[in-house]
């Protein structure tokens, strides 16, 4: 017994001081950075501690008095709350009943005033309807519905045609439109009644702009090149009626048509129509005398007015091409009778170009016909050659002009091309009456064998023809077979009667003659790179020629040098040679070839002396000579051969001795 006490003290013992120990590790562990232990401890600074140890040891029944304090005060506080709340409830029972009461007198109240309420939503609801029907209406006048002063300004031909008529009539147009939408309604009746209504105005505008832009149009002055907004906008609206647009453009393409023939007459004779005379124009028709400059100042007058022409109306054709084309798509579809025509045609789209080249075309057609009448005189009448290239040349370069200002198709520029045949038929006329009166004169050459006068001629008027030809803007785009035409017209026939008159003489002048020719010739074209080609060919050919002239000269050295016989004996054979040579023979002919060769070059060279290309003619000479020395060395080496096989090297009757001369001496002598 008294042995289980021990041990229980001793667990006792044991426990306290492992207890004690924990709580001394646990305080000496704690950090100041711990919230509640530094808070802990700033209660105990603020108490005023007293670190003694009798404090230390009433310091847990001190906290522990304060912590019942405190609470024994909350007590306290919340008996007082319960009371207030006691308070608020009693409050709350009077206010709910006085709810109740309110109640039922409102549900009273609301059960009287129910239906004067909902009598007065109902008529509040059908006011606001009629509101609504009253604003639908408005809109529906507003929108379908042209006003007094709008119809008036539409179709009272009393009234301008100005902005108020343009706004009237596009309402007008719109209204028409949107018409198919009160088509769609159950009852069309308002629809169409509407539409036919609003059909009947819009033919009266349309009418009525029609006739007061043909009014406009007499009275149009296209100096300045700036046309009225007026008149563009009528255009653009009247684009909307094909047929209109169409006579309006005929209109004012008549109306100018007869302005600018008037004005052309007055430029030509200087005295308008009416037979008043203009002091300050010069008239063309003084210059009349002078083909060229007549054609060039008719031709002048006319680029000048076709190009101011076209700058005023380009103003409308090409700004305001698209709506143009717009107008006039929408037009068609409106027009049964234009669509029924236009079945066959595929391409009905509206080109603004190609419209203001044709009404520029129309405008400017009187005044073709009238310079087409005068120029047709003028080419008819010309005799001369040259003029009469120039002329068509001129016209080429006109009708080039005014196919990029008014288009291929243009009868301005199909006139000017036309003119431009009869021209080159008139010029190729000429030089064929030409060619026919050189016949009378083809046996006529002179004694220096120089080319005759009308090749002479016929190469100056080709240079000229060429000189006109490469001056002028059209060359670049005239084709190959049209140069070659003007070449075979202008220069082969008269080189095919200079061959014929070759043909009668000697080979030696004959060949002199057509190589004169054919240089004269060559030199001309040489002139003019765009022909160079010919002059080449000319050249290739005159080789003919110059192979006679060597010949001739060749045959020459070899008859008059006496060494002909021997050179064909040469030629046969070696056999031949030496049966047919002697010592005699080479003697004769070794002193003829010393009296020949001391002037045989300048004799050679005397024979050809009429060439008018004296380098070309030594030439010739020299490559003769060059042949003849070439026959010479072939004698030269069978001489050789003969004294070696017959052994007379060195005798006196060896052939070398009688015929000493050198093929290296020949040709010094030749050279």
């Amino acid at each position: 017994m008294v042995m289980d006490n021990a041990n229980n003290a001793l667990f006792v013992s044991a426990k306290s001081s492992s207890s004690l120990a924990t709580k001394v590790s646990a305080v000496l562990s704690t950090s100041f950075s711990d919230g509640q232990f530094r808070e802990a401890l700033t209660l105990l600074d603020h108490r005023q501690f007293t670190n003694d140890a009798k404090r230390r040891r009433q310091i847990r029944i001190n906290l522990q008095k304060d912590v019942i304090d405190n609470n024994g005060a909350i007590i306290d506080n919340f008996g007082r709350v319960a009371e207030r709340l006691y308070c608020v409830k009693s409050t709350l029972g009077k206010l709910q009943a006085e709810y109740e009461n309110m109640k039922t007198e409102v549900a009273s109240a609301q059960s009287k005033t129910s239906p004067t309420l909902r009598e007065a939503a109902s008529l509040l609801q059908k006011r606001e309807q009629i509101f609504v029907k009253q604003d639908v209406l408005s809109a529906l006048a507003e929108h379908f519905l042209l006003s007094e002063a709008e119809l008036v300004a539409l179709t009272s031909t009393a009234e301008p045609v100005d902005e108020k008529f343009f706004d009237a009539l596009s309402k007008a147009k719109r209204i028409n439109k949107d018409c198919e939408i009160l088509l769609g309604l159950q009852n069309q009746t308002f629809g169409l009644d509407l539409m036919e209504q609003t059909s009947k105005n819009l033919n009266f505008g349309f009418q009525k702009l029609y006739k007061w832009t043909q009014r406009e149009f007499k009275t149009l002055n296209l100096e300045n090149p700036q046309m009225n907004t007026s008149i563009r906008q009528a255009l653009k609206v009247l684009a909307e009626r094909p047929s209109l647009f169409q006579n309006c453009l005929s209109f004012f393409a008549e109306a100018r048509e007869c302005i600018l023939s008037e004005a052309f007459h007055t430029a030509l004779t200087g005295t308008t129509l009416s037979g008043i005379k203009d002091a300050s124009i010069k008239p063309i028709d003084f210059a009349a005398h002078d083909m060229l400059r007549y054609a060039g100042d008719m031709l002048a007058w006319v680029h000048s007015a076709t190009v101011s022409e076209r700058e005023a109306l380009e103003i409308l054709f090409i700004s305001e091409g698209e709506e143009l084309a717009k107008g006039l798509k929408n037009g068609r579809n409106t027009e049964i009778w234009r669509l029924v025509a236009d079945d066959d045609n595929e391409n009905t789209e509206f080109n603004a170009l190609e419209t203001l080249h044709d009404l520029v075309d129309r405008d400017i057609a009187g005044v073709t016909r009238l310079f087409r009448q005068r120029l047709e005189q003028v080419v008819r009448t010309n005799e001369e050659t040259l003029p009469a290239y120039k002329l068509a040349t001129l016209l080429g370069f006109y009708g080039l002009t005014f196919e990029k200002l008014l288009g291929s198709a243009s009868y301005l520029a199909e006139s000017i091309h036309d003119l431009e045949v009869q021209a080159f038929r008139q010029f190729r006329s000429l030089l064929k009456d030409n060619i026919a009166s050189i016949q009378n004169d083809s046996g006529k050459v002179s004694n220096d064998l120089a080319p005759p006068l009308f090749f002479s001629h016929a190469l100056d008027q080709l240079d000229a023809i060429m000189h006109t030809y490469d001056s002028s803007i059209s060359s670049s785009g005239v084709r190959d077979d049209e140069l070659e035409g003007v070449l075979v017209d202008a220069l082969e026939p008269f080189e095919f009667a200079c061959n014929n008159i070759a043909k009668s003489m000697d080979p030696l002048k004959s060949a002199i003659f057509t190589v004169n020719c054919k240089i004269a010739a060559s030199n001309c074209l040489a002139k003019f790179g765009f022909i160079k080609h010919r002059a080449e060919l000319t050249r290739l050919n005159i080789r003919e020629a110059l192979t006679q002239i060597v010949q001739s000269q060749y045959e020459f050295f070899r008859v008059q040098s006496g060494l002909d016989p021997l050179f064909s004996s040469v030629d046969d054979s070696q056999v031949a040679f030496g049966s047919s040579i002697d010592g005699n023979i080479l003697t004769k002919v070794s002193q003829q070839l010393d009296e020949f060769l001391p002037s045989a070059l300048m004799d050679a060279l005397d024979r050809v002396k009429y060439m008018q290309d004296t380098t070309l003619a030594r030439q010739m000479t020299e490559e003769a000579a060059d042949m003849f020395c070439k026959d010479f060395e072939k004698l030269e080496q069978m001489i050789d051969e003969i004294d070696s096989s017959t052994g007379m090297v060195s005798d006196e009757t060896a052939l070398r001795l009688r015929f000493p001369r050198t093929s290296t001496e020949i040709r010094v002598l030749l050279s």
